[in-house]
C-alpha cells in the first residue's frame, strides 16, 4: 500500500461531536480536507454553521447537526438524518467535553467547597458525552463490522493536575472506557471496528482559557507559564498539531491499532521537572 493509500479516507462519513469548538472545528476541517464527508455536531447551530461554511468554501462537504450529546433521543434522530443525507457513519470523533469553573478548586474554592452538581456536570459531559455517541453511532458500525472511533481524553488523565479534579477524573474514565470499548467492539462485532483516543497536552480552548490566560493583559497566568516551562517544546499546542495524529487513527495507516491513547503534548508527559 502506498503512503497516500495508507491515509486515504475519501468518501468516509465522519461525525465530530463538539464540532464547533476550538479543537473540534479543526478535527472537522482536517477530515473534510482529507476527503471525508463531515457532520459537524454541536449544541448550537450558528457556530456549527460557521465551521461548515469554512469547509464548503475550501471545496469540502459538511452537514450541520445541532444536537446535545447527552440527549439520547436527539442523538438517534441525528444519526438517522446523517445516514439519510451523507450515508452510513464510518468515523466518529468524540470531541464534546470540557471543564467548568464550578468544578475547579482555587483561591476562592477549596476541595471542601466543590459544587457536587458542577462536578457531576463535568463528569457527565466528558464520560456520558463520549459513551452515548459511541452507542448511537457504534450500533451501525457493529452491524456493518467496520468503523473507527476516536475519543478525546487529556494528559491530565495520566498525570493529575492541580485544581481540575473533576476534569482529570472524567478524562481518566474516558481512557478506561476507550480501552474497554476497543476490546468489546473487536471481540463482539469484528476486528475492523477500532476504538482509540487522542490525549492532547495543553491547548488553549474556551473551557480552559480562564485558568491559563489573564484577559486583562492577554498574557499567560502563572499556571500557564508553569505549563510552558514544563513542556520541552516550549509552547502550548496549536489545534492543527492534532491533525496528523487524528488522520493516523481514522485511516488504514492504523489498521492494526486499537485501544491506544496517543499523547500529543510537546513532551509534557516525558518531563520529570528536574
Amino acid at each position: 500500500m502506498t503512503p497516500a493509500a495508507l491515509f486515504d479516507i475519501r468518501g468516509e462519513v465522519a461525525v465530530v461531536t463538539g464540532g464547533s469548538g476550538v479543537l473540534g472545528a479543526t478535527f472537522c476541517r482536517t477530515l473534510a480536507a482529507a476527503g471525508a464527508f463531515v457532520a459537524v455536531m454541536g449544541r448550537r447551530r450558528e457556530p456549527c454553521e460557521r465551521v461548515a461554511a469554512s469547509i464548503r468554501a475550501d471545496g469540502g462537504e459538511a452537514l450541520v447537526v445541532p444536537c446535545d450529546v447527552l440527549d439520547a433521543e436527539a442523538l438517534d434522530s441525528a444519526a438517522r438524518h446523517i445516514e439519510a443525507t451523507l450515508g452510513p457513519v464510518t468515523i466518529l470523533v468524540n470531541g464534546a467535553g470540557g471543564n467548568h469553573p464550578k468544578a475547579t478548586t482555587g483561591p476562592d474554592r477549596s476541595l471542601f467547597e466543590l459544587d457536587p452538581a458542577g462536578f457531576g456536570e463535568v463528569f457527565d459531559l466528558n464520560v456520558q458525552g463520549t459513551l452515548r455517541p459511541c452507542q448511537t453511532f457504534g450500533r451501525g458500525m457493529a452491524a456493518r463490522g467496520r468503523g473507527s472511533i476516536v475519543n478525546i481524553t487529556s494528559m491530565s488523565a495520566e498525570r493529575p493536575l492541580t485544581r481540575v479534579a473533576a476534569y482529570g477524573a472524567a478524562k481518566a474514565a474516558v481512557v478506561n472506557l476507550t480501552r474497554w470499548l476497543a476490546v468489546h467492539m473487536a471481540q463482539m462485532y469484528g476486528p475492523d471496528i477500532r476504538v482509540n483516543a487522542l490525549a492532547p497536552g495543553f491547548f488553549l480552548t474556551d473551557q480552559n482559557r480562564f485558568l491559563l490566560t489573564d484577559p486583562a493583559t492577554n498574557t499567560f497566568t502563572e499556571r500557564g507559564r508553569a505549563i510552558v516551562s514544563h513542556t520541552p517544546m516550549g509552547r502550548m499546542g496549536a489545534p492543527t498539531d492534532l491533525s496528523g495524529a487524528l488522520l493516523f487513527l481514522v485511516s488504514p495507516a492504523s489498521a492494526f491499532v486499537t485501544g491506544v491513547v496517543l499523547p500529543v503534548d510537546g513532551g509534557f508527559s516525558a518531563q520529570s521537572g528536574v
